[in-house]
C-alpha cells in the first residue's frame, strides 16, 4: 500500500492511501506508454488498424509480463520457512499480491482479445489467432521476467570464501608417474 502524506498546518498532516506502490504503478504506465507508442507508429506508417492494435497490445502485454514476472520471482525468492505463524501470514499476503497481478495479466489479455475481435476484419486469422497473440506474448514475458529475475539473483553466501584445502598427492600415483 502506497500514501501520500501533506503536512495541511502545523499540528495537522493528511495521509492519502492508494493501492499498490508508485514505482509499479509508473511502470504500468511505461508499459501503456509504449504499446500506445507502438499503435501510434503502426497507424501512421501502415493505416491498419487491426494490425496497429495487435502489436500495441502485445507490446504492452510483453512489457507488463516482463514486470509481473519480475515481481513474481521475487517474490517466491523471498518465501519465508512455513514453521511459525508470522511466516504463514507473509505468504498469504505475498500469495493474495500473486492472485492480483495474476487477475490483472488476464484480464489484460482478455480486454486485448475482446478489442481484436470488435474490430473490422475478415478472415481465419484475423478471427482465430489475433486475438490471442497479446496474451500469448504476455504469458511468454511473464516466463522470461521469472527467469531472467533467477538468473541475475546472486548465489553468493554468507562471510568470506574460504580458502581450498590442499590435498597431497596418494603415493600409488607418485610412483606411476616416474
Amino acid at each position: 500500500m502506497g500514501r501520500i502524506v501533506k503536512q495541511v498546518s502545523e499540528g495537522t498532516t493528511k495521509y492519502y492511501w492508494y493501492p499498490g506502490e508508485k514505482k509499479e504503478w509508473i511502470r504500468a504506465a511505461v508499459a501503456l506508454g509504449i504499446g500506445l507508442a507502438a499503435f501510434g507508429l503502426l497507424m501512421l506508417f501502415t493505416r491498419n488498424v487491426l494490425l496497429a492494435v495487435v502489436m500495441g497490445t502485445s507490446v504492452t502485454a510483453l512489457v507488463a509480463g516482463l514486470n509481473f514476472g519480475r515481481r513474481d520471482a521475487r517474490a517466491l525468492a523471498g518465501m519465508p520457512d512455513l514453521g511459525d505463524k508470522a511466516a504463514r501470514r507473509a505468504m498469504a499476503g505475498q500469495a493474495g499480491k500473486a492472485v492480483w497481478r495474476a487477475f490483472a495479466h488476464g484480464l489484460g489479455g482478455a480486454a486485448a482479445a475482446v478489442l481484436i475481435l470488435n474490430l473490422p476484419h475478415s478472415g481465419v486469422i484475423a478471427d482465430w489467432v489475433l486475438p490471442v497473440v497479446p496474451a500469448v506474448v504476455g504469458a511468454l514475458a511473464h516466463q522470461a521476467g521469472m527467469l531472467y529475475e533467477q538468473l541475475t539473483a546472486s548465489g553468493s553466501t554468507a562471510g568470506p570464501a574460504a580458502t581450498p584445502a590442499k590435498t597431497e598427492p596418494e603415493p600409488a600415483l607418485q610412483g606411476a608417474a616416474k
